[in-house]
């Protein structure tokens, strides 16, 4: 493995385990300053500071969240991410969500995001999307 996809590797890892441990600070410096995440569902653009609000909510959300069955492929300025997000509901009821996610860096650090699931399987309250 080269060392730019050696990097990206790294940075996919840590924004994993960000995700997972709804950890803010850590998304904080995944992110570019203008980072956004686009999702298919809705066509806009959310900009990195209400992502990382929306992520650090999840203690709330979810009793258990996890990445499962993670695959990537890199390219030049980033990397596709194919996972199941799975886990255990605030009301218990479990759930197990597809989604493909083309990620761009610049840097060391995420600069957008663009990620495909088939919202009527969001596991998110509606008042959460």
């Amino acid at each position: 493995m080269n060392t730019g996809v050696e990097s990206m590797q790294r940075l996919a890892e840590r924004f994993v385990a960000a995700i997972e441990a709804a950890d803010g600070a850590a998304l904080d410096a995944i992110y570019t300053k203008d980072a956004v995440v686009w999702r298919n569902y809705d066509r806009l653009e959310q900009a990195r500071d209400k992502n990382i609000a929306g992520i650090a909510s999840f203690p709330k959300l979810f009793k258990s969240f996890k990445y499962a069955e993670i695959r990537r492929n890199f390219f030049e300025h980033g990397f596709v991410q194919q996972h199941v997000a799975s886990g255990v509901k605030a009301d218990g009821s479990g759930f197990r969500v597809p989604v493909y996610m083309v990620v761009t860096v610049r840097g060391d650090q995420i600069a957008r995001i663009d990620e495909y699931f088939d919202s009527a399987q969001d596991a998110r309250p509606p008042e959460r999307r």
